[in-house]
């Protein structure tokens, strides 16, 4: 068990969220749901999803709480298929897009897509190529690796 788990609390949709997140992550996605006696209705559902063998715990319930982008999930990805993958899937259904390869989920949930290569050309000792591919990155909607290796090579 790890020491620190993410814990969130979805407003009356959790096992809908688990049953998402494990159609994204597939067999990288283990979910375990749990009604306890308690909460308004007389049950309260509890659950952890274990994504890539990082666990997240979850509760549900009417709450005035929503996500908001001052947390979010980073997914570093090997290639730009990857990216690709992530990005459709997370994002269909009524997700949102945004800058710079963050999108939120039909659920607020905020993601970051971003092939690992990137942070790798990112810490390059020469400022003036990072600067390029930095500038090139503030553009994008969905990171594009091309591009930014593109801008990094000054092409």
């Amino acid at each position: 068990m790890q020491k620190i788990t993410p814990c969130l609390f979805f407003n009356n949709n959790m096992e809908e969220a688990f049953k998402f997140y494990a159609s994204v992550f597939k067999k990288d996605a283990k979910v375990k749901l749990t009604r306890v006696a308690g909460g308004t209705g007389g049950e309260t559902l509890v659950g952890e999803i274990t994504l890539f063998g990082q666990q997240f715990r979850a509760l549900e319930g009417e709450v005035p709480f929503r996500f908001n982008e001052s947390i979010s999930f980073y997914v570093n990805c090997d290639s730009q298929e990857e990216v690709d993958y992530y990005w459709s899937a997370l994002s269909s259904n009524g997700g949102q897009e945004s800058v710079c390869g963050w999108l939120k989920d039909k659920f607020g949930v905020s993601w970051q897509i971003a092939p690992k290569k990137m942070f790798e050309l990112l810490e390059d000792k020469d400022k003036v190529k990072v600067g390029r591919a930095m500038a090139a990155m503030m553009k994008m909607t969905k990171l594009d690796l091309k591009k930014f290796e593109d801008a990094f090579n000054g092409k």
